[in-house]
């Protein structure tokens, strides 16, 4: 079952649910509007290995905003920061995003309980397209959970996306064992 808008803030007044900053005005029926942070990454090498650690280079979205292109891994983060307790946290790209050509994750929509922290977003276009830090970017959906919750994200041992951050941050699935 999805959260609904009075549900949603009854779980931040409870603490299941942080959102910061939280604007009143971002709640939707049913979803919370994120917005993209100032921080991009793209890859340093075209050919990315998943053994390997992959180096990313940072780029700051200027006020006059900054042009994606096709065929370009981009990564960028949301300027809040959530954490979520006792809910499946889901985000989605907004759709007025899509409609601009704009992808904003290629597999990794879902969170954990327990995630606590920015969202990396995977940002992929179809054609040119300038975007802007502070705009619109995704909403984010909460389900709710059946049964109890034996392994929250943020008390993984192996979690490799706890590290607080306010910048994308790039894959570790070099640090999976295979």
């Amino acid at each position: 079952m999805i959260l609904s808008d009075k549900a949603i803030l009854d779980c931040i007044e409870k603490g299941d649910i942080l959102i910061e900053p939280f604007r009143r005005d971002c709640l939707g029926t049913n979803s919370y509007d994120v917005h993209l942070g100032k921080y991009l990454a793209t890859y340093k090498n075209r050919i990315l290995d998943a053994r390997q650690h992959n180096e990313i280079e940072e780029i700051i979205i200027p006020e006059d905003g900054f042009v994606l292109h096709p065929n370009e891994l981009y990564l960028g983060v949301t300027e809040e920061y959530t954490e979520t307790h006792a809910h499946v946290p889901f985000l989605e790209g907004k759709s007025s995003v899509g409609r601009l050509g704009i992808d904003i994750h290629a597999t990794a929509g879902k969170g954990d309980v327990g995630f606590c922290n920015t969202w990396t977003l995977e940002i992929s276009c179809s054609q040119p397209v300038r975007i802007y830090a502070g705009m619109p970017i995704g909403q984010l959906i909460y389900f709710e959970v059946a049964g109890e919750i034996e392994n929250f994200y943020n008390r993984k041992k192996s979690a490799k996306y706890n590290q607080k951050t306010v910048k994308p941050v790039e894959s570790m699935m070099w640090r999976n064992k295979f």
